[in-house]
């Protein structure tokens, strides 16, 4: 692929078969086995095309490679595969309830040491370095919007002798918001079926790292974690990525005009925009009344999951991993929808209890 090209056309062609006569697409690729190798061990065509394509817009280069994931769970465990047990972790006390699961559950085992740091603390991220062995960022965090301060991390790490490995949960952000290898991380994970998949119809993982040992480390724990994705995942997620960045771009615009309305909203006590991306959140005064507005919107749907064509908000406190979270916090996914529509649910939503 040539190079020099903008984050909206490599969306487009990366990935594609460049032999004359081969199919436009990369099609689906059913196969458990090509030839004498299992489909878990190379890959197929269809995961294959995937990470070509994700590497392309996550960094340029020839040495930047991805694997893809059975979900992005999967990928946690893959990184957490690279640590020995004991090892000390660091991770956002404010994230993904998912990730912070697994965490938990490696921490309760006596696999690994778990340190927690809020994550707009960045003396206290930079502390760390000293005595962790990989950090895991999250920023912006899930639900809480705080951003990290990837660059003073990676320095921190970069100034030890045993340099703690950078992971940088890119979900959010996606890789047309911030590009963290370029920071200096040294791995970067995404959830495929938020943003990049984009229509709220599969389960993915993919990391991405331009360590060639790393990224060899990384397929073998998805053989050996059997964490491989299924062929019409792989290839709706594909299919997902060639709009990205229109998707990411339109759905920004709309979410940077619905926090500037809502900030002034009476009902409203807070609104959490990072300035830039297609999520945001806002709090109410309390539980009581963000769940009468979820029962009252009509466009947006009150759902779990993020990142599709359809605008979609929750009351993450509900949850018991999110249980920390502000009661009244609700966490809203911007889709494609017109932003007056959307506009016009939420002040109808607010109003009904002003």
């Amino acid at each position: 692929m040539e190079r020099n090209l903008s984050a909206r056309t490599r969306a487009v062609v990366a990935g594609r078969p460049e032999e004359e006569g081969q199919p436009t697409n990369v099609p689906i690729v059913p196969a458990s086995a090509l030839g004498l190798g299992y489909a878990r061990e190379d890959g197929t065509p269809t995961w294959v095309a995937l990470e070509e394509a994700v590497a392309a817009l996550e960094a340029e280069g020839d040495s930047v490679s991805a694997t893809a994931f059975a979900s992005g769970l999967a990928t946690v465990s893959a990184v957490l595969d690279l640590l020995p047990a004991g090892a000390e972790i660091a991770v956002p006390s404010d994230s993904y309830a998912g990730t912070r699961g697994v965490l938990d559950h490696a921490e309760r085992m006596g696999r690994l040491r778990v340190r927690r740091i809020t994550p707009v603390d960045t003396s206290a991220w930079v502390a760390a370095a000293a005595s962790v062995d990989l950090f895991w960022l999250e920023s912006p965090a899930n639900p809480t919007l705080d951003l990290i301060d990837i660059s003073a991390v990676v320095k921190a790490a970069a100034a030890q002798s045993h340099k703690p490995k950078v992971v940088v949960d890119n979900t959010f952000a996606t890789p047309l918001g911030q590009q963290p290898l370029a920071l200096g991380a040294d791995i970067v994970v995404h959830s495929a079926t938020k943003l990049i998949g984009g229509h709220s119809d599969l389960l993915l993982g993919l990391t991405v790292t331009a360590d060639e040992t790393l990224g060899a480390q990384l397929r073998d724990a998805r053989t050996r974690g059997g964490a491989t994705p299924g062929a019409l995942e792989a290839w709706l997620a594909l299919r997902g990525l060639r709009t990205l960045p229109i998707r990411y771009a339109e759905a920004s615009r709309t979410a940077a005009d619905l926090a500037a309305r809502l900030d002034v909203h009476p009902a409203v006590t807070r609104v959490r925009y990072p300035k830039t991306g297609t999520m945001l959140a806002f709090e109410l005064a309390d539980a009581e009344k963000a769940d009468r507005v979820c029962s009252a919107l009509t466009l947006i749907r009150n759902a779990t999951s993020l990142g599709g064509v359809e605008s979609s908000i929750e009351r993450r406190a509900r949850l018991a991993g999110d249980s920390h979270v502000p009661a009244g916090l609700l966490r809203f996914s911007i889709g494609l929808e017109d932003p007056e529509d959307l506009w016009r649910d939420l002040v109808a939503a607010l109003d009904s209890f002003a």
